[in-house]
C-alpha cells in the first residue's frame, strides 16, 4: 500500500482472526522490524508494541536479515535490496549479529567488509558482492516470508527466559530528510 497503512492494519488483523482466534488466544506477537519502508515499519512496530502492552504479552522483533538468514548456523553475510541500486548488509555468526547493518554499493563493496574465512554471502546480489572478496555467494530470495517469520517469533517466545526488550525499527540508512537550512524565525517578546 502506498497510503493508508495505519488505517487498514487493525481491520485487516480483525479480518484474519475472525471466527478462528480471539485476542485472548494470542500468547506473543512477532513483528518485522526492517529494514524497509520507513513509515510502514514504524506503523507495524508501534501497533505490535501497543497490542503487546494492552494484552500483557511479549512482542518479538524479527529483522528481514534474520528471515533471509534462515535458521541460525554458520557464518553469513546477508544482503538485502536497498533504494537506488544499493544493498543493506549485516553479518551473522550463528544467531548473533556481527556488527550493525550497513548500506553499500554492491558493485563496489568496501574492503573492510571482507567476509571472514568460511563466511557465505547470501541474498540480494550476493554473488556480485562475494566475487569482490573471492568468497562464496548465493543469490537468494529476499521477499517476505511470513511463515518463517512466525516460526522464528514462536521460537524466540519458547526459548525466552525473560521479557524481551520492546522491538524498535531497524534503520540501516540515514533519513532522506535533512534539517532546514533556513534560519528560524525571530521570536518576539
Amino acid at each position: 500500500m502506498q497510503k493508508g497503512q495505519a488505517e487498514a492494519l487493525f481491520p485487516l488483523l480483525e479480518e484474519v482472526m475472525a471466527g478462528v482466534w480471539s485476542w485472548s488466544d494470542v500468547d506473543a506477537i512477532g513483528v518485522g522490524v526492517g529494514p524497509g519502508n520507513f513509515t510502514g515499519i514504524r506503523i507495524a512496530v508501534s501497533a505490535a508494541r501497543g497490542l503487546g502492552l494492552s494484552l500483557g504479552i511479549p512482542v518479538f522483533g524479527i529483522s528481514t536479515f534474520e528471515i533471509v538468514r534462515g535458521w541460525p548456523g554458520g557464518r553469513k553475510l546477508i544482503s538485502l535490496p536497498a533504494p537506488r541500486e544499493q544493498a543493506y548488509l549485516q553479518g551473522f555468526i550463528g544467531s548473533e549479529p556481527a556488527g550493525g547493518p550497513r548500506l553499500i554499493d554492491p558493485a563496489r563493496p568496501p574492503a573492510d567488509l571482507r567476509p571472514s574465512f568460511g563466511m557465505e554471502v547470501c541474498g540480494y546480489r550476493a554473488t556480485e558482492i562475494a566475487k569482490a572478496f573471492d568468497a562464496n555467494g548465493y543469490d537468494t530470495d529476499t521477499g517476505p516470508n511470513p511463515g518463517l517469520m512466525a516460526e522464528m517469533a514462536e521460537d524466540k517466545y519458547l526459548q525466552s527466559t525473560a521479557w524481551p526488550a520492546a522491538p524498535a525499527p531497524l534503520y540501516a540508512r540515514p533519513p532522506d530528510a535533512a534539517p532546514a537550512s533556513d534560519r528560524p524565525p525571530v521570536i518576539l517578546p
